[in-house]
């Protein structure tokens, strides 16, 4: 129990984690972008600003297992669209935490949330999405891609929110199912592991963090394999509706701390 002591995590802190992790797993295979109650659950336990480094390696371990199963259906045209504005977006985001104190952090990953939130229930509200995924070749997808990239790109490195932000944008490009969890399988392992230096430059990462992660990255397994049985099963409607109100709970619950 030295991890624990080390953070000071009780032992219903840490169920919660294993929670949150087991439910990034389910996010990577199942439904993108859920891993945002995680973020919340991170957050909460743990203080704002290290909770972003210790999640990450718990999100890779996501990435990979998403990959192994999804690896067929990616779209690398659109990755390769998104990747230029993406890193401009970590760069902004690295400058951001080296300004922010844990304060400022916590309040901003609420905000990001809340604002996850509202354009989830935006998208919901305006249908399916008639775009095809070789629309990111056009001038306007070209500006959509770099957009959401950049807005990714920031996000993901601030509070790796970039889920709801890339899920957003990659059904407006007119991506199902099976392309959809492909193409953002590739994406977020290629830019959470290129995130993994600005994060452990910035103190986030460090052997305290890692004994944490190796605690936790267990229960990422059993939430992906539950996604990937899920995935063809899932009532997506509803789903989405619990995770919406679950990320309004979390965001609001770190506002208000």
């Amino acid at each position: 129990m030295n991890m624990m002591t080390l953070w000071h995590i009780t032992g219903w802190g840490f169920a919660a984690l294993a929670l949150a992790a087991l439910l990034v797993g389910f996010s990577k295979t199942a439904v993108s972008g859920a891993n945002t109650v995680s973020l919340a659950i991170f957050a909460a336990v743990l203080p704002a600003k290290a909770s972003t480094g210790v999640l990450l390696p718990i999100l890779i371990a996501g990435d990979v297992l998403a990959v192994l199963t999804y690896r067929r259906h990616a779209h690398w045209p659109t990755l390769w669209r998104l990747f230029p504005a993406v890193a401009a977006g970590v760069v902004l985001g690295t400058l951001f935490l080296v300004w922010a104190d844990d304060g400022v952090v916590r309040t901003s990953i609420g905000a990001i949330l809340l604002l996850m939130a509202g354009v989830t229930v935006w998208r919901r509200r305006t249908g399916d999405a008639t775009d095809e995924p070789g629309a990111v070749a056009t001038r306007s997808g070209r500006i959509k891609a770099r957009s959401y990239g950049v807005l990714g790109g920031f996000t993901t490195m601030v509070a790796n929110a970039g889920g709801p932000v890339m899920s957003l944008y990659l059904l407006s490009a007119g991506f199902r199912k099976l392309g959809f969890l492909g193409t953002s399988a590739f994406f977020f392992l290629i830019v959470n592991v290129a995130k993994v230096p600005f994060s452990a430059g910035l103190g986030l990462i460090d052997g305290r963090s890692l004994l944490l992660d190796l605690a936790l990255v267990a229960f990422v397994v059993p939430g992906a394999l539950l996604g990937k049985w899920a995935v063809h099963r899932i009532d997506q409607r509803l789903f989405e509706q619990l995770v919406i109100a679950a990320t309004v709970v979390g965001a609001l619950q770190l506002l208000l701390r």
